[in-house]
């Protein structure tokens, strides 16, 4: 008789060896996945690395994150940023339903102007960031950040029987940023619109092509965003003729600048801020940003009441951070947030955003921390690294690190040099 060996339990068999870690993994490029209707053309430029963004692939930098970052200080940067999925809301009830989605009263824009907003769940968290755009008295584009607005304003729109339609539009901007920006825009449009005020926007046609550009964009540079009507049709030409005009002004094609925007203080959906965060948390209970005292009601009104009267448990604050010099955040070097200790050991919250700031030759970044800890001047322990350590290399492993509490922007503070 032949025996039968017992089957064994998984406490019985021995953990597979962890196989080498590829440092720089790949992203699959393949149908799946959305394509920016400047795709081809940013990747001819030499695209090295993409992250998905909003379904999208998004190209995040060509080679050299830093010198795209003093291209961007000094000169002026094309950015294909196609994946700002553009949400409109139009219709008789068009003012009334975008003014219940946001927290910002928008009795306060007017047509032709842009507002940076939060989207806000029923217990005030934030769904989304984007810019919106009033193009008309009853047509409203939603600028988006990344995740699924559109779903989320058809759901609402459907369940309260609002008078509205609400769809992806084939409009796709790309994004003119840095000091020499205004420049590149008066050759393509005059300079009644390359002069148009801070958050505003122009209709024009460039080589029959229709365009809204506006002043805005995610760099706190001077900057210009131009959004192209059927972008899957004329995303081509209109990259072309951007980058024609911008070659005489020393043009480099770059992708998202994290370095200047945690410079600026500028907000990453889904690190910074996310569902489980709310507009009071992140610094941004400014009455002209959250209105609650506005008439109308919104999404999240009554639970951002409540908040803001029984105070807050954590806030974002700026941080620097010593040690050696972190990477460019958009290199692959900050896989996920950083824990955060206070003198005592306990853990008090996370970093969200880091990097190493060329100019101000520190280490700086956005935490989230409980109250106790957000005072300026107050002394941190920052551990960076993977959570659990189990990824560690010659290079990067975890490292404690000394912080401290700072002020934030960290640079133009007043916001200054993009109205400039």
């Amino acid at each position: 008789m032949t025996d039968v060996l017992p089957r064994p339990t998984s406490i019985d068999i021995a953990p597979a060896p962890p196989s080498a870690v590829v440092a720089t993994p790949a992203v699959l490029l393949y149908p799946r996945l959305r394509k920016s209707p400047y795709f081809w053309k940013s990747r001819a430029h030499g695209v090295a690395m993409y992250s998905v963004y909003n379904h999208t692939y998004h190209p995040r930098h060509y080679g050299d994150p830093v010198a795209e970052y003093w291209a961007l200080l000094e000169d002026v940067t094309l950015w294909d940023v196609g994946v700002e999925r553009q949400i409109e809301i139009t219709g008789p009830d068009a003012f009334a339903f975008t003014n219940m989605l946001v927290p910002r009263d928008l009795t306060k824009c007017a047509v032709g102007q842009c507002k940076y907003v939060f989207i806000t769940a029923p217990d005030g968290g934030i769904i989304n960031d984007p810019v919106l755009l009033r193009v008309e008295e009853d047509r409203f584009w939603l600028s988006l950040a990344d995740s699924d607005v559109g779903l989320w304003a058809m759901g609402l729109a459907h369940a309260g029987g609002w008078d509205v339609r609400v769809r992806e539009i084939d409009v796709a901007p790309v994004q003119v940023q840095g000091p020499r920006a205004k420049a590149v825009v008066a050759d393509l449009f005059g300079h009644d619109v390359a002069e148009m005020p801070y958050y505003h926007l122009r209709h024009a046609v460039l080589d029959g092509m229709d365009v809204v550009v506006s002043r805005t964009g995610y760099s706190a540079e001077i900057g210009y965003e131009i959004y192209l009507h059927h972008a899957s049709r004329d995303a081509g030409r209109l990259w072309d003729r951007v980058w024609e005009a911008g070659i005489p002004h020393g043009m480099r094609p770059i992708g998202p600048c994290h370095i200047r925007r945690i410079e600026g203080g500028m907000l990453a959906y889904g690190c910074d801020i996310t569902l489980d965060t709310n507009p009071l948390e992140v610094g941004y209970d400014y009455t002209w940003m959250v209105d609650l005292d506005q008439e109308a009601d919104f999404v999240g009104k009554d639970a951002l009441i409540r908040a803001k009267q029984q105070g807050l448990s954590r806030s974002l604050v700026g941080v620097e951070i010593g040690g050696a010099p972190l990477g460019s955040f958009n290199d692959g070097s900050m896989i996920e947030p950083f824990e955060v200790r206070d003198d005592a050991g306990h853990l008090v919250g996370s970093v969200t955003s880091a990097c190493w700031s060329p100019r101000l030759e520190r280490n700086i970044g956005l935490a989230m921390v409980a109250t106790p800890s957000t005072p300026l001047g107050t002394t941190l322990a920052v551990t960076t690294g993977p959570r659990d350590g189990a990824e560690r290399s010659s290079t990067r492993g975890n490292d404690t690190r000394d912080a401290v509490v700072v002020e934030k922007p960290f640079v133009d503070p007043r916001k200054q040099t993009p109205k400039g």
